[in-house]
């Protein structure tokens, strides 16, 4: 029998299951993934079937970071692109099985890449072929006409970027801990700098190695891209930027652990950058613009990690310590935006 999980109702979700219309052949054994620090992630199984479950937190949530309605629109939209994803099972729009929004899909077997110790067993050449298989996911998201797969009113594109600055900024002023004066300066900055051209696509927000489920047999091998909760239409640079920027060392503290895509195995920032531009055939500029945007967002994000911490959320062992990169985050930032392209 599972034991009680903050979040989760064992008995609510198989009669939901089963009033969605699928086989449900006893009752549920419900256990938490370790690892999350967003949306909390549940294996369920019968004994003959798993599935993923996802949620917010339970508490310090902010309005934008945990939209579970986005992940379920985004995921079934790409069920036949090219991009991997899990199969969608079903959605509680309103949350009254959880207690919040939910989603359901289908668990898919694979491993995944989370931290450093998981790279030990993959050699050099097994490596290269996931960094290619990394990026062209992502350029393949970029590549997908999000009109004709019925997501033409999932975001709004035009202005996106500079509504990214105001959006983190009025994040920070709900989760923050403590005050911290890079963080006006590098919003100023920001605002003052946001590029006025910029293309569209979807974008999945939180790209790396472990936001993906990788052939369990060959790491090399994509087989689906997972926590889309932070997806939209917007500026498919700031996707790349953000994947780029998660490999400062400092995300570690952020992630509470020592992760694989802070690994000096993977290529650096700008060799990750010059991948995607080869790859995606897209133009780079104002660069160093969406680098000091993804660094601004990485540093909310500590501080969020730990306010949700403080506030009793179950974010995982040494939470509470994720704010202690923000400050990092934004002099890098503002050392970004004061550079030259």
């Amino acid at each position: 029998m599972t034991a009680a999980l903050p979040g989760m109702d064992a008995a609510a979700l198989k009669t939901f299951l089963i009033d969605s219309g699928v086989e449900v052949v006893a009752d549920l054994d419900v256990e938490l993934i370790a690892g999350g620090r967003s949306n909390l992630t549940f294996i369920a199984t019968d004994g003959t079937t798993k599935w993923v479950v996802r949620r917010p937190p339970t508490s310090g949530l902010t309005p934008s970071a945990h939209d579970m309605n986005r992940e379920w629109t985004v995921t079934r939209a790409l069920q036949d692109t090219a991009v991997p994803v899990a199969k969608t099972i079903a959605f509680d729009a309103e949350g009254t099985v959880l207690g919040a929004p939910c989603t359901v899909v289908e668990y898919i077997d694979g491993t995944v890449i989370r931290s450093a110790s998981d790279l030990d067993g993959v050699d050099d050449p097994t490596l290269e072929r996931n960094v290619t298989a990394l990026i062209t996911a992502l350029a393949d998201l970029h590549e997908v006409d999000y009109a004709s797969v019925g997501l033409g009113e999932f975001g709004r594109p035009d202005g996106f970027v500079a509504r990214q600055v105001k959006t983190w900024t009025r994040q920070w002023n709900l989760v923050k801990t403590r005050e911290l004066p890079d963080v006006e300066r590098l919003a100023e900055a920001l605002v003052a700098n946001t590029p006025t051209d910029s293309t569209n696509s979807i974008v999945h927000g939180d790209f790396r190695v472990d936001n993906t489920i990788l052939a369990a047999d060959d790491p090399g091998v994509v087989r689906a891209v997972v926590d889309w909760e932070m997806s939209t239409l917007g500026d498919p640079l700031t996707d790349v930027a953000l994947m780029c920027v998660y490999r400062q060392p400092i995300f570690d503290r952020v992630l509470g652990l020592s992760a694989a895509w802070t690994s000096d195995r993977y290529p650096d920032a700008d060799g990750l950058a010059q991948r995607y531009a080869a790859i995606a055939g897209i133009d780079m500029a104002h660069w160093n613009f969406y680098i000091a945007l993804a660094n601004f967002k990485l540093g909310v994000i500590g501080e969020g990690i730990a306010y949700r911490a403080l506030q009793g959320s179950s974010s995982g062992e040494g939470a509470e310590h994720a704010a202690e990169a923000t400050a990092e985050f934004m002099a890098a930032g503002l050392a970004a935006i004061n550079s030259r392209d």
